[in-house]
């Protein structure tokens, strides 16, 4: 198949793109990896009237895990991301998280604001973005604000970016002392996620001192299961807290049943991956 027929620009700079976007409105999309435009343009799924590839933008690519947070621009690579040093050091779970997608040849060309952008609900970066409560970075030509991750994502691939802002950069802070795991189910490698589970957890000896959980694949948006992380705060990962855990899950989810998976399933394997989650982290020393 072959895309409906578009006007092409190739900015050099972050201005140039804000001023074609400030222009063209909701008529435009911006290309970054591609990897979810591209399919969308040859299925006829989306008909833009002008397409502004970000390519060859300036500075958008950079990659900072300094100051309590890890900071990506729009256009750093998820396999530049999930390999950098750094961010290992700083917040392990996000290049966890970034082994998942796909498969390497398609994270050279996928983009963390990109992904963040796409909204999908099986897409791993934003139940990350929700279990560190990340914020996203939004620019125009009249100025630029920052979400929060919950009132960035408003459904199944749709966000609260307005048709003249695009995504600039992503924002994970790195909370002390927390350790997080991700984890999914997919019908083979490589696959969209069934469900997905990042989870994190705080202690102090023997006493759980805040927990993170969110998940993907089950909902329009990420989910943050916050009956679950006070239920676990202030005590002991034990097998009582694990069952009740595990019954708050399935109290707080009711996912959509499709060709991959009834919802029922769905349902079943979230708590199966958080208490997995919980009882890897568990495990570490404290």
């Amino acid at each position: 198949m072959k895309p409906p027929p578009f006007r092409y620009h190739d900015p050099r700079t972050v201005e140039e793109a804000l001023g074609l976007l400030a222009e063209h409105g909701d008529e435009a999309r911006l290309l970054a990896g591609g990897q979810s435009l591209v399919p969308l343009l040859n299925l006829r799924r989306v008909r833009p009237r002008v397409l502004i590839d970000l390519n060859r933008v300036e500075g958008l690519d950079g990659v900072d895990a300094g100051a309590g947070v890890v900071r990506t621009g729009a256009l750093a690579r998820a396999v530049g991301v999930e390999r950098a040093p750094a961010v290992a050091s700083a917040l392990p779970v996000l290049p966890e998280a970034l082994l998942h997608v796909a498969y390497p040849q398609v994270r050279t060309r996928t983009t963390i604001g990109g992904n963040v952008a796409h909204a999908d609900p099986a897409a791993e970066l934003p139940a990350v973005l929700a279990a560190v409560g990340g914020d996203v970075r939004l620019r125009s030509a009249g100025g630029q604000r920052t979400l929060g991750w919950s009132a960035f994502f408003s459904g199944r691939h749709r966000t609260a970016c307005r048709p003249d802002e695009m995504v600039v950069a992503v924002d994970f802070p790195v909370a002390e002392g927390f350790a997080y795991t991700f984890s999914e189910l997919t019908p083979k490698l490589g696959s969209f996620a069934i469900v997905g589970a990042c989870v994190g957890l705080s202690r102090s000896g023997d006493e759980v001192t805040g927990a993170r959980i969110a998940l993907c694949g089950v909902a329009d948006t990420p989910v943050r299961l916050q009956a679950a992380e006070q239920r676990l705060t202030g005590g002991a990962v034990d097998a009582a807290a694990l069952e009740d855990v595990r019954a708050l899950v399935a109290g707080a989810i009711d996912p959509p049943g499709d060709l991959h998976a009834p919802g029922g399933y769905r349902s079943h394997v979230a708590g199966v991956l958080v208490v997995r989650g919980l009882r890897r982290l568990w495990g570490a020393p404290a």
